[in-house]
């Protein structure tokens, strides 16, 4: 019986050669036919995309990896419309109908296209990764703390670091006489403190100092410097779980995890110490250590802590980073500046009035804060939900349960199918005033831009964040005039992404208002 050549030639190869080259050609073969079923045989294969994204995961996750995930999604889009498969079971959506689709509320007993259980894993003990019964058991507790009662009890100690900051800004801008000067300032970091300082105070009864030494604590240290590991720690858990594994296993002892780590530490020695205080305050942590949910339970000290930390980094550095993303536009942009200046000095006539509730009468302010959040969102990446059993129709296409389900704000905001002139500083595109030529197309989508998201698992904390912006701002463009100092400065936008933003500095020459 004839024998093959090239598989005689193969039989006296040595074993310790031919196997590897078996593992190889076997490892290529399944690789190629997993590629090959993406592409040509998947149930997500109809959905339009690049053929290499719906093949592997590579591609996605060196985007994320890269920090660049939200742009080059969006120049995904662009390219092939609202509806683009971007791995072999992801699909992202920058028709504002995906809102509802993928997040809008659900009827008792109706599915819920839920939190991603491989994205959040890091976060299954608090309000954003929990599971839909347990986010509603957190939710429950926390929202003592959000309501209107609450923020009423809560405007004097907002308004004191507020006030603290404004002094801060004050001793930078006058001269040994008392005299006013100008002076450059990191905005940036400023409103970090003065965020951080606020959500300490509310979160557990005390600040975390940043104010009143002018510089950032440890704690809010080791945040800025989790959020690229953050990313990495993520991108592999969700993808590739075994090779993060390995990374654990290698790594320089103590690198993987170690701030993520320090500030859940961190915060559960803050609510030991707070829940050791005998007093009754309107704080987060009476309201998570004393409110129970609807069954009757109430937060474990695992939950308390976990919960904690994410109160912390949600309610400080989102805030701030709206803010410097608002003051860059702001510097800019000085006809916008001006215009919000004069609405400011016309509303108010002191700045003794100028408060967290009488902030609201400033329409054109608002108009600004939602124009600088859609070109700067606080949160540009993809937040992704998995779809739920059974399937559903999203935006037109019936998703098999599973699928990962993308909406990146970014990718949204910057849509020219959702807004005109998306690259744009436009305020006006807010106001009901005829004045902008593109208003017609943006009112039409306007629902794409959600910075808070929708559905029952929206920011719980979106007030208090629209009334303390407006509250800094307002009392910024009162005393200051803006202009970005440096080419630096100018690159503030041109920052990675790893769901945060690494925001570098922002320099700002802060030039006083003449009062007379």
């Amino acid at each position: 019986m004839a024998i093959d050549s090239n598989l005689l030639t193969l039989l006296m190869v040595p074993p310790y050669v031919a196997w590897p080259l078996i593992a190889i050609t076997l490892s290529t073969l399944l690789a190629t036919s997993y590629a090959l079923y993406n592409v040509l045989l998947h149930p997500l294969r109809a959905i339009p995309g690049p053929k290499l994204w719906a093949a592997t995961p590579f591609s996605y996750t060196l985007a994320w990896l890269s920090g660049r995930l939200p742009v080059v999604i969006h120049e995904l889009h662009e390219k092939y419309g609202d509806t683009v498969r971007v791995t072999p079971t992801r699909v992202s959506f920058t028709h504002p109908d995906a809102w509802r689709d993928i997040r809008g509320h659900r009827k008792s007993g109706q599915g819920e296209n839920s939190k991603d259980p491989a994205f959040y894993a890091l976060s299954r003990h608090n309000i954003l990764g929990a599971s839909r019964e347990d986010h509603a058991r957190f939710r429950k507790i926390l929202s003592h703390g959000f309501s209107a009662k609450s923020m009423q009890e809560q405007q004097r100690l907002i308004t004191r670091y507020v006030d603290l900051l404004m002094e801060r800004l004050g001793e930078r801008t006058q001269d040994e006489g008392g005299e006013p000067k100008e002076a450059v300032v990191n905005l940036a970091a400023w409103f970090n403190f003065t965020t951080f300082d606020v959500i300490g105070d509310l979160a557990f009864g005390a600040p975390f100092g940043c104010l009143q030494e002018s510089r950032y604590h440890p704690w809010v240290e080791a945040i800025f410097l989790g959020v690229e590991q953050f990313g990495l720690l993520v991108a592999f858990h969700w993808h590739f779980p075994t090779l993060l594994g390995l990374i654990r296993r290698f790594a320089p002892k103590g690198y993987i995890g170690v701030h993520m780590d320090m500030q859940t530490e961190y915060a559960n020695q803050l609510i030991r110490k707070r829940l050791q205080l005998d007093t009754s305050r309107p704080d987060f942590v009476e309201a998570m250590s004393t409110a129970k949910s609807d069954d009757g339970r109430m937060l474990t000290r695992e939950e308390m802590g976990s919960n904690g930390r994410l109160l912390v980094v949600a309610g400080s550095e989102t805030t701030a980073t709206a803010l410097s993303g608002t003051a860059y536009f702001l510097a800019t942009h000085p006809a916008v500046q001006k215009k919000l200046a004069e609405e400011v000095r016309r509303v108010f006539r002191s700045e003794d009035e100028i408060d967290l509730f009488s902030v609201n009468k400033l329409k054109y302010m608002l108009a600004v804060l939602d124009e600088a959040m859609r070109m700067f969102p606080p949160v540009p990446s993809q937040l992704p939900r998995a779809c739920q059993p059974g399937g559903d129709m999203i935006c037109g296409y019936q998703i098999p349960e599973g699928t990962g389900l993308d909406i990146f704000p970014w990718a949204m905001n910057y849509s020219s199918r959702n807004f005109t002139e998306p690259f744009k500083f436009i305020p006006e595109r807010w106001l009901d005033e005829d004045e902008y030529q593109g208003q017609q197309l943006d009112k039409r989508r306007q629902s794409a831009f959600q910075p808070f998201s929708v559905g029952s698992r929206n920011c719980i904390g979106k007030n208090l964040a629209y009334v303390e912006m407006r509250l800094i701002l307002a009392r910024l463009i009162w005393n200051y005039n803006l202009v970005l100092e440096d080419d630096a400065s100018g690159r503030f936008l041109d920052c990675k992404s790893f769901n945060l933003w690494t925001k570098g500095a922002l320099n700002v020459r802060l030039v006083p208002v003449s009062k007379t």
